[in-house]
C-alpha cells in the first residue's frame, strides 16, 4: 500500500458499494487457457468499483466515507483497507460472506482475465430495508458531503432503480452524484440526473443501442445524454488504449493514455473516477478534470490492488497528459 498522507476531517465523498468483493488476483506469465499454469504470485485486495474508487481518493487525501454491504464472515481485508487509509466505514454487515473475484494478470500479453461471482441473494423485504439504512447513512453524512459516487453492479434481486432513488436522496440533500455503472441500472438511474457520468465506451453504447464508427460520434452521443437529462453536467468516457473523451455542451477533450508500464489494469476505470470526483473537489475546469482523472487512471495501472502513487506523483503525471479539443476530434 502506498504511503501517504491522508485528510482528517469529516467526509466530503460518499462512494456507495452495493456490490463488492474481494479480487483474488493471480499473476501468471504466457497464460495457456485449457493447461496447467504456475502463478508468479497472489494477492487478494478490497475490491469492488466503489470500494477501489474510495480507496483511490483517499490515497489522494480526500475525506472520503463508504457505504454498501459487507459479508460479516469475511469483512478483516475491507476493514484493514478502511482503517489504513483512513477511509470512514459506513458499510452495513449482512450474514455470509463477501464474494470473491478472481482476476488473472499477464504481464507478457499485458491481459486480464476476469472471473466474478454474482452477489448475495436477499429478499425482497431485506433489499428495501437496506435502500432504507444506505439512506440513512447519506443522511447522517450530509452536512459534510458533497458527492456521492454510485458504482458498479447491482446485486441479484435488486431492483433497477436503486441508484436513481439514491441520487434522487442526495439531490434532496444538497449533494451532487457521480455514477458509474451499466445496464438496467444506468438506463433507470439516469433518469434521476446524475450530475456526472462515466461509461466506457461500450456500455454508453450498448445504453443508446447503437456502436460509435468515430470519435466524434463518441462525442455526439456524450452531448445527446446530457441534452436529454436536465441536471446533467457532463459524461466522461472512457476508452482503454485510446484514452478518454470528457464532454460538456460546451466543450469536448481528448485525453490520450501516458505512456506507463501496467502492471494490472484492474479498477484503472474507477481510478479514473476517483480523480473526475477529485477534480470536482479541486474546482478544476473541464480541461484540468481530464488531466487529472487520467493521471489517477495512469497511476493505478502502475500498482496491484486498488492504491495511487503518492499526490505529489499523481499532479506530475497529471501535468504529462496531453489533450485534443473540440476542433481536434473527428
Amino acid at each position: 500500500m502506498s504511503p501517504t498522507k491522508h485528510a482528517a476531517g469529516p467526509a466530503t465523498v460518499l462512494c456507495v458499494a452495493l456490490n463488492p468483493a474481494i479480487d483474488l488476483t493471480i499473476e501468471v506469465s504466457d497464460l495457456r487457457i485449457g493447461e496447467v499454469n504456475r502463478a508468479q504470485r497472489a494477492q487478494q485486495d478490497a475490491g469492488g468499483k466503489g470500494i477501489n474508487v474510495a480507496s483511490c481518493l483517499a490515497d489522494y487525501a480526500v475525506p472520503v466515507a463508504v457505504t454498501g454491504q459487507l459479508g460479516q464472515e469475511n469483512p478483516a481485508l475491507f476493514e484493514a483497507l478502511f482503517e489504513a487509509k483512513g477511509i470512514d466505514n459506513r458499510c452495513l454487515y449482512i450474514d455470509g460472506y463477501t464474494r470473491v473475484n478472481t482476476k488473472v494478470v499477464d504481464p507478457d500479453k499485458g491481459e486480464t482475465t476476469d472471473i466474478n461471482l454474482p452477489g448475495p441473494s436477499q429478499t425482497d423485504a431485506e433489499i428495501a430495508a437496506q435502500i432504507a439504512a444506505l439512506k440513512d447513512v447519506m443522511t447522517a453524512l450530509a452536512a459534510s458531503l458533497r458527492w456521492v459516487v454510485l458504482s458498479g453492479s447491482l446485486p441479484p434481486g435488486w431492483p433497477a432503480d436503486t441508484y436513481a432513488t439514491l441520487i434522487r436522496h442526495a439531490r434532496s440533500l444538497g449533494c451532487k452524484a457521480l455514477l458509474d455503472t451499466s445496464g438496467a441500472a444506468l438506463s433507470e438511474a439516469l433518469k434521476a440526473g446524475p450530475e456526472i457520468v462515466k461509461p466506457n465506451r461500450d456500455e454508453l453504447a450498448e445504453h443508446l443501442g447503437r456502436r460509435f464508427g468515430s470519435l466524434a460520434e463518441v462525442v455526439e452521443a456524450a452531448r445527446a445524454l446530457i441534452a436529454a437529462h436536465p441536471g446533467m453536467q457532463a459524461v466522461a468516457v472512457s476508452m482503454g488504449s485510446e484514452g478518454a473523451v470528457f464532454v460538456s455542451l460546451e466543450q469536448a477533450i481528448v485525453a490520450e493514455p501516458l505512456p506507463v508500464e501496467p502492471i494490472s489494469s484492474v479498477g484503472a476505470g474507477d481510478a479514473m473516477v476517483a480523480g473526475v470526483v477529485a477534480a470536482q473537489i479541486d474546482g478544476l475546469p473541464l480541461d484540468g478534470c481530464a488531466r487529472l482523472a487520467t493521471a489517477f487512471a495512469a497511476g493505478k495501472l502502475t500498482r496491484l490492488g486498488p492504491h495511487l502513487p503518492v499526490q505529489a506523483d499523481v499532479r506530475a503525471l497529471s501535468e504529462q497528459v496531453k489533450l485534443k479539443n473540440n476542433c481536434l476530434i473527428s
